[in-house]
């Protein structure tokens, strides 16, 4: 049965407010999903006296992660056709492989290896772009996650849809159907600039603003696509989708490597989001995007993983810890995204990027209970001077005991190793993962 009230007791809550306010020894009170106190452990409320405890003595208590950028069903083609640069990396492997495979069963089982190994990692929250989004919301809601379903929209045929009108009907049709799911939001995914023509993206502007949803696509990954860009229409990516009505405050950009300053500027000035994707564009020699200079032009920034198939783990504490690292080496500058910088990227930013800033993203009362246990008492954590720092430089995904999702406890790890998620047996995911690697060798 499942507890809905019930007090969680930590030793640090980072609580990624505004005020960036960190709590030693204190309490959260949850109750139907949501944050109703945080309180001393010492001073619970008469009210909440006879509520089950969660001990988390040896923990960081922080908000539920969200990846801002993902393809969850390629869980399947990890590692499948790795040190590659992206467009062959696309053209000989990953885009043969979808059309040999991809079908409800494949997003539907790739998306639930994605969100447990998610889960497992602290991620409550993804916003995803892929075939076949009914298959990845059945998984989800499983597994008792959170996204935003990006529906995917092209110009080529795939195993999903034939033309760009049937990619935006099929989408349309699954946002009717799901649009009153709490859990679940949508927006149009136009894969990249490269795949979608003047006629679509203009299209997909219209709809978004009639339909109030965001729109999702990937932008200025590589040299190439901008070259191509040059060559085709006279224009850098960014200008051409800024004249078709694409780029604005509902806008979430993937990657970003390639931005210059005044192409940073034109973001700003829009209110556009960029979701950074670091080992991603690190393993595709694709670059090394100018976060520094995004944040320091009022940019809103989040992490997001890209796909496994190009970044071989969904975990967004390798995302944290690169993003930081990354970006002081390439601002020259060792203030330069500091460790509650980066674990804001990863929450706080990526609910503002969704528009759930008022839901998620923080620990504080009348938000929803999206919430992740880490343990830093381990050989490994020891000594702790800074609870923040220690999340980003030294903590993994490994060290997360508890994920909970709208209140509902969706993942634990016990001390002996062993993982359960409220959704599904590990042995079944373990069966689902080998079925697939029969298949797809």
């Amino acid at each position: 049965m499942v507890d809905t009230q019930y007090i969680i007791k930590a030793r640090w809550l980072v609580t990624v407010d505004t005020q960036q306010t960190l709590l030693e020894q204190h309490a959260v009170l949850v109750k139907d999903g949501e944050i109703v106190a945080i309180v001393p452990k010492t001073e619970i409320p008469e009210w909440a006296s006879g509520w089950p405890v969660v001990d988390c003595s040896q923990h960081a208590l922080i908000p539920g992660l969200i990846n801002l950028h993902a393809h969850s069903s390629m869980n399947l083609l990890k590692g499948y056709a790795d040190d590659l640069a992206l467009m062959p990396w696309l053209n000989e492997h990953i885009w043969p492989a979808e059309r040999k495979w991809v079908s409800t069963s494949f997003v539907h089982d790739g998306s639930l290896l994605a969100c447990a190994e998610m889960l497992s990692g602290g991620v409550t929250t993804f916003n995803d772009m892929y075939f076949f989004p009914q298959a990845t919301i059945e998984a989800l809601k499983r597994l008792g996650m959170r996204a935003n379903i990006g529906l995917t929209v092209m110009e080529f045929p795939t195993n999903y849809a034939a033309t760009a009108s049937d990619y935006i009907r099929l989408g349309t049709e699954v946002r009717d159907q799901y649009k009153s799911d709490k859990n679940i939001s949508f927006s149009f995914a136009p894969h990249a600039p490269y795949t979608v023509s003047n006629q679509t993206f203009e299209q997909i502007a219209t709809l978004s603003e009639q339909l109030n949803l965001g729109i999702h696509t990937h932008l200025h990954e590589t040299q190439a696509e901008i070259q191509q860009s040059l060559e085709q229409f006279g224009v850098r990516p960014l200008q051409r989708l800024l004249a078709l009505g694409v780029i604005g405050p509902s806008s979430v950009l993937a990657h970003g490597v390639h931005l210059d300053e005044n192409e940073l500027e034109t973001l700003s000035i829009q209110g556009a989001h960029l979701a950074h994707c670091p080992c991603s564009n690190l393993k595709l020699a694709s670059g090394i995007a100018p976060v520094a200079a995004a944040l320091r032009a009022g940019i809103n920034v989040g992490l997001g993983t890209d796909g496994a198939a190009s970044n071989n783990r969904v975990d967004l504490w390798q995302e944290m810890r690169t993003a930081a690292l990354l970006s002081k080496v390439a601002d020259q500058n060792a203030e330069s995204l500091p460790a509650y910088q980066a674990l804001e990227m990863a929450t706080m930013r990526g609910a503002r990027a969704l528009g759930l800033q008022d839901k998620l993203g923080s620990i504080e009362v009348g938000k929803q209970a999206d919430l992740v246990a880490v343990k830093l008492n381990d050989l490994n954590s020891l000594p702790c001077f800074d609870p923040v720092s220690h999340l980003v430089y030294v903590a993994s995904r490994e060290q997360v005991t508890h994920t909970w999702v709208d209140g509902r406890l969706c993942y634990q790890r016990q001390d002996d190793g062993q993982a359960t998620f409220a959704g599904i047996e590990t042995e079944e995911l373990r069966s689902i993962a080998l079925q697939w690697q029969l298949k797809l060798q």
